[in-house]
């Protein structure tokens, strides 16, 4: 298993100059990846431009570039661009966000999104690839018919004529799809106890194009808080898992409530979730369950972290990336360290 930095959105690792001091560490203690997002705020790309800039070993990923928020062909020109610049080291991830932001801040209406994923992909492959892309897709049709538009291909040549693709899957048909079309699962709230079956939809849509799970890369963003007190520690948490499974979306379309309630957690997921939409927000924090936070985190001295980082191993994981929660920059220097010194002591790294 190898390790990553989750570094969420521009703000949310402290200024520019301080996320770059981590993910400079992180090149150092040999992490493999570095993940920005964008949801309404800070774009990914131009993060992680500025960051491989300033690198030169630790790869720079998008978790996610936003399906809704550019066309197929823009998306290729960003990877690819930022691929050259990076001398071959960036990996794309893609999502479609939720219904909220695509609909209330991209203006793109959010129906079909499985449909809409795979034909994105086939289009940035096209183009990452310098094939002529001609797309007659339900979504997407390249060129546009009856019109002056030409089938053009990509006028440089990147480093790689194909990029990873990884997929932000949370439901049961996004996962099988992800196996199907993408290189690597971004996860989120992801517990070694019930990955099992969230694997054997992704092995599903493997074997659908003759593949089995080998060489595809399983990445969970995985919060870390690093302490004597795992309850202290998970209080660090509360509020961030209480956004997503109470108020990531409305009480009808909220994906990571669904999680929740697939992991068996469903009725504590309706509380949290009735707590969140009257904007009882600490309430709701305080109604998610401790051993929610603990089967999806990595809490508590270190040596309980070692233990459960071989948990994540055993799981599946094949790239453990962490969320960091610390309140300076200087304790989560501190906390890349104690990962890095884990997953040694755990024995499961590569």
């Amino acid at each position: 298993m190898r390790l990553g930095l989750n570094l969420g959105y521009l703000t949310g690792a402290g200024s520019p100059a301080d996320q770059l001091a981590l993910v400079q560490e992180a090149e150092r203690l040999g992490y493999t990846v570095v993940w920005a997002a964008e949801a309404y705020g800070s774009d990914s790309p131009s993060l992680l431009a500025w960051l491989a800039g300033q690198t030169s070993r630790i790869d720079v990923g998008s978790a996610v570039m936003q399906i809704p928020a550019r066309t197929p062909a823009a998306t290729a020109m960003t990877a690819a661009t930022i691929d050259t610049l990076s001398g071959g080291r960036f990996r794309l991830g893609l999502g479609v966000s939720g219904p909220q932001v695509s609909e209330g801040w991209h203006g793109v209406r959010f129906g079909q999104p499985l449909a809409r994923t795979r034909e994105y992909v086939e289009i940035v492959r096209l183009a990452v690839g310098r094939q002529r892309v001609e797309y007659p897709g339900t979504h997407y049709t390249l060129p546009l018919p009856d019109g002056p538009g030409k089938a053009l291909k990509l006028n440089f040549r990147p480093p790689r004529p194909r990029i990873p693709v990884y997929l932000a899957a949370v439901g049961p048909r996004n996962l099988e799809l992800a196996g199907e079309i993408a290189d690597g699962w971004l996860a989120v709230f992801f517990s070694p106890r019930t990955a099992a079956d969230q694997l054997a939809l992704i092995a599903a849509g493997r074997a659908r194009t003759g593949q089995d799970l080998t060489g595809f890369d399983v990445v969970p963003a995985v919060p870390v808080v690093v302490g004597d007190d795992v309850a202290a520690c998970a209080g660090l948490l509360r509020g961030y898992a209480a956004l997503y499974v109470g108020g990531m979306g409305s009480r009808t379309q909220n994906f990571y409530h669904r999680l929740a309630t697939r992991m068996g957690f469903g009725a504590a997921a309706d509380e949290v979730q009735d707590h969140y939409l009257a904007g009882r927000l600490r309430e709701a924090a305080a109604a998610v369950p401790l051993e929610f936070i603990d089967q999806t985190a990595l809490l508590g001295p270190p040596d309980r972290i070692a233990r459960r980082i071989g948990e994540y191993a055993a799981a599946g994981v094949t790239t453990l990336s962490v969320s960091l929660f610390d309140a300076d920059t200087e304790a989560r220097l501190a906390t890349l360290r104690t990962v890095a010194r884990a997953l040694d002591v755990a024995g499961v790294g590569r």
